[in-house]
């Protein structure tokens, strides 16, 4: 393990070389602009939005069926700002179409499953599987407007349903693929879904899902449902409706290879991604061709320096924003997007590693959650294997603690590569704040506003504030900003427009320090609220993990007739460690002695595992439920179910 104190957070442990600065994306796009700093960068991009999102659209050579005549329009109210004005685009034509003859022979994907079969997928291949299935969807009658779910695994045929929905001009609703019926149909329910495309099932460490069964219960309660296309993916016996099933091998089966692509309006829906349903409703946020493309784009290009034949890993699901993220903007760049069909750590503890070295990963995301994880298999694990492929590592999903920060950053990124710690949300398919590659960077940081981004923090008051606690907001529109919930617009008005006026409210804490990197402190709504007091889980979580006998901890207040809540720390130790009174002591004196005595925990209780999702993330919101004896409705998002019980 890496020990780290708390104190390391505020040195500078990354500084880029030179020849790194020069030759990236960004640096490129400075000099054309005659932008001299990062400063001035952000500056210009915040400062004048209509310019720096025309000048993203130019340098990132984004293709267009008819050039927009205007880059936004606000007259309808800045939650409402319309995008790129006039002009026709498609989403699948700048990820598939536009590289089939300069990148034809390209590999556009690399998948690999637990059993360490391969597939490689080329730009042409892509082209031509993906027409394949857009003329099959047309005969279908399925086209412009329409609504298509995908409920697969990350596999090869995943990406070529999200381009055959799109160039057809339908929108696309990717589902998690570990949701049962009930949450599968929750985020159907009153969307128009007119087609689903799923699997047989699928394996993850040796048991299978049943994928086929979940949406055939799914058809008893959503009735817009007309079709369901199923791929034999590992040959599971299912059942079969012939009044509506059609067999993916089938559908595409003699269809042409050419398809003509759906010229979209730029303010088309391309999509619909679901928010956390774990506390409420899932809400459907609506995203668009020319604003989704472009943020996402951006990011790729500006954040994690990808370029034609640069190879992307990210540890997520097609139902996680940055599963639609990754590959829309690897694939928009010429890119490789590699998937890894099961989990990271089955069936080796060492699979993640091998699956970096074998297909040369350059650039590699996960969760702080995922990393704590692979952590407590030690180091010699990673050290083992030649991760030299590796450029630039990504983050996102939840604050770091520094020991962490620092484990991933020496040991899988050999001290070279910088962590691009990313925040933002499914109803941005973006990030509010983010890092540059050009950066020198602290443990644990977000950087700065991403670009193009007015973001800033704010007090009670709506004061902007730094070196304290604030509100993260954004005081201007940008183009992936989604264009409400479906069939709800007083929803999404009242959910991130109505603290402020005309300010988006995201619900998460974050500080600027004093040399202006900005930090994340966790969601609002975790907030832990003490005699009056507010705090973070993510501060305290970093203290007891800076602790070299601690693994992994979690923070939640539950309620307390005295002091409103009270502080319960959930705690997973390192191996060979024994729990006791005497190190819940410790524990306890350590988070006093750091924060203060007010926030010494009322209990820590030391458990073998915490509940986390596919992507690694521990549920915070479904540890609060369990501990404080509410029923949580749906555990088909986890990836360890069995430890909700276990607490």
């Amino acid at each position: 393990m890496v020990a780290v104190n708390i104190s390391d957070r505020e040195k500078f442990v990354y500084h880029p070389s030179e020849d790194s600065i020069q030759a990236s994306n960004i640096h490129r796009f400075m000099v054309r602009n005659n932008i001299p700093d990062y400063g001035d960068l952000i500056k210009r991009s915040t400062g004048n939005i209509e310019w720096f999102w025309d000048a993203v659209v130019k340098d990132l050579g984004i293709s267009w069926y008819t050039p927009y005549e205007k880059v936004m329009d606000d007259s309808r109210g800045l939650p409402w700002t319309r995008w790129f004005l006039g002009g026709k685009i498609n989403i699948a034509h700048n990820c598939v179409d536009r590289h089939q003859k300069v990148l034809g022979g390209s590999l556009a994907c690399i998948s690999q499953d637990e059993e360490g079969s391969q597939r490689r997928v080329t730009y042409s291949e892509l082209y031509s599987s993906s027409n394949q299935l857009a003329n099959a969807l047309s005969r279908l009658g399925i086209g412009k407007g329409d609504v298509v779910a995908i409920y697969m695994p990350m596999i090869p045929e995943a990406l070529i349903a999200l381009m055959g929905i799109l160039k057809v001009g339908a929108i696309f609703i990717p589902i998690f693929s570990g949701y049962a019926s009930a949450a599968l149909a929750s985020r159907l329910d009153n969307t128009d879904v007119k087609a689903i495309i799923t699997t047989d099932g699928y394996c993850r460490k040796k048991r299978v899902t049943d994928t086929k069964k979940e949406v055939d219960e799914v058809f008893q309660s959503v009735s817009s449902l007309k079709h369901c296309i199923v791929l034999e993916h590992i040959r599971n016996p299912v059942q079969w409706h012939p009044d509506r099933d059609l067999w993916w091998a089938d559908l595409i089966h003699d269809q042409s290879t050419d398809f003509l692509n759906e010229q979209m309006d730029s303010e088309d829906p391309a999509m619909m991604l679901h928010t956390s349903g774990t506390t409420g409703k899932p809400k459907a946020t609506v995203h668009t061709h020319a604003g989704a493309l472009v943020q996402c784009t951006k990011e790729v290009a500006y954040y994690f320096d990808v370029k034609t034949h640069t190879s992307v890993f990210w540890v997520t699901d097609i139902g996680w924003m940055m599963g639609p993220w990754e590959i829309i903007g690897t694939l928009a760049l010429g890119g490789t997007v590699c998937l890894m069909e099961g989990a990271i750590d089955y069936p080796t503890k060492d699979r993640l590693w091998r699956f970096i070295e074998d297909h040369e990963v350059n650039v590699f995301g996960i969760s702080p959650t995922g990393v704590r994880a692979l952590m407590t298999y030690g180091s010699s694990l990673v050290q083992a294997r030649d991760l030299s492929s590796l450029q630039i590592l990504g983050s996102t999903g939840e604050p770091w603690d520094a020991k962490s920060w620092m484990w991933f950053f020496e040991k899988v990124g050999r001290s070279n590569c910088p962590i691009i710690n990313i925040s933002g949300g499914t109803e941005l398919f973006g990030c509010l704040v983010a890092p540059l590659p050009i950066m020198a960077l602290k443990p644990c940081t977000v950087g700065g506003p991403g670009l193009g981004m007015a973001v800033d923090v704010l007090d009670e008051q709506g004061k902007s504030i730094k070196e304290s606690v604030g509100y993260l907001v954004c005081r201007k529109p940008f183009p992936s900003m989604t264009r409400g919930f479906w069939k709800d617009p007083d929803r999404y008005i009242s959910t991130y427009w109505s603290k402020w006026d005309n300010i988006w409210f995201h619900g998460d804490w974050a500080t600027i320090d004093a040399d202006g990197q900005w930090f994340l402190q966790g969601r609002t709504d975790d907030v832990i609220k003490i005699a009056g007091r507010r705090l973070g889980p993510a501060e305290i979580e970093s203290i007891l993990i800076s602790d070299h006998r601690v693994s992994e901890a979690v923070a939640v207040g539950l309620p307390d007739v005295t002091k409103g809540e009270k502080l319960t720390c959930l705690v997973v130790l390192a191996d060979t460690v024994q729990s006791g009174r005497a190190l819940e002591s410790d524990l306890k004196a350590k988070v006093a002695s750091m924060i203060g005595k007010t926030f010494t925990p009322d209990d820590i209780r030391f458990v073998k595992r915490l509940p986390k999702n596919r992507a690694g993330k521990i549920t915070r919101g479904m540890i609060k439920m369990k501990l404080s004896g509410i029923a949580i409705p749906d555990l088909s998002s986890l990836d360890n179910p069995e430890v909700i019980d276990e607490l």
